[in-house]
């Protein structure tokens, strides 16, 4: 499928996801959205994509959403934010339920959506140059892209509070100390960096890292019990797999698994 607004591009089982708006910043719009929803939508289709990395054309990851469309709108806008925020979440969830973990390489700002695009990644690597703000309420509006909902499970209540309340902006440095990203490299490095990460993870036991992802995501919804029970479901059907029956004997044999991803 050609895309207008983002690039799509997988090989050997990385799929790499570039939003391609650089003139606007790559600035989320409601058709931003909906090709991010069919681009989320492939990557669900395709079992052979064992890893994603997201990332921005040009200079800026992702300056938030596209205030010149909304005003554009009109009386139209409740309706164009509300189909853009549907698509956009509908891609943020296919992306979570999927097995395949994501990568954010942060090449430079991530504002409003784009923060919240970052929060969504399960890991997310960041130039030294790049600065990140939710900057939502500079606009009079609230936050989406499952913001609220990641970022407190991520760095706590207080520290997105702080965020949101104030738009403080974070250099990469301190998005590092604050836990917001997992490593800072050199400008011009976070792509390369989060393909070479993305490649050694699509070489491992996709399925397990599927389980990481989901027991994360419900482990603030479950008392302690519920969640054990979640655990102990998930690994026992582990074990049996492909991949699962892989690792135990490749311990036991002591040599380096080969994962299929099953």
């Amino acid at each position: 499928m050609d895309y207008q607004t983002l690039n799509f591009d997988v090989s050997v089982g990385v799929a790499t996801i570039t939003l391609n708006r650089p003139n606007n910043m790559n600035a989320m719009s409601p058709a931003m959205g909906a090709e991010l929803h069919e681009v989320a939508l492939e990557i669900d289709a395709d079992q052979d994509i064992r890893a994603v990395v997201l990332t921005g054309a040009g200079k800026v990851f992702c300056a938030g959403g596209d205030l010149g469309e909304f005003a554009a709108a009109g009386d139209g806008a409740r309706t164009l934010i509300m189909k853009m925020t549907g698509d956009l979440h509908l891609a943020l969830s296919r992306l979570a339920r999927n097995a395949a973990p994501v990568i954010a390489a942060v090449n430079g700002t991530a504002a409003g959506a784009g923060f919240s695009l970052l929060m969504a990644a399960d890991l997310a690597i960041a130039a030294e140059s790049a600065v990140m703000t939710m900057a939502y309420t500079n606009a009079g509006l609230s936050p989406d892209g499952r913001s609220t909902y990641y970022m407190p499970r991520k760095i706590g209540d207080r520290r997105a509070r702080e965020l949101m309340l104030t738009n403080r902006v974070l250099n990469a440095q301190e998005a590092l100390d604050w836990g917001v990203v997992n490593q800072v490299v050199a400008d011009g490095e976070a792509l390369p960096a989060a393909q070479k990460l993305a490649a050694k993870l699509a070489q491992g036991p996709t399925q397990a890292y599927g389980q990481v992802k989901a027991l994360l995501d419900s482990s603030f919804d479950h008392s302690l019990e519920s969640q054990m029970e979640l655990e102990a479901r998930a690994i026992a059907g582990l074990v049996g797999s492909p991949d699962g029956q892989e690792g135990l004997h490749a311990f036991l044999d002591k040599r380096k698994p080969q994962f299929s991803g099953q």
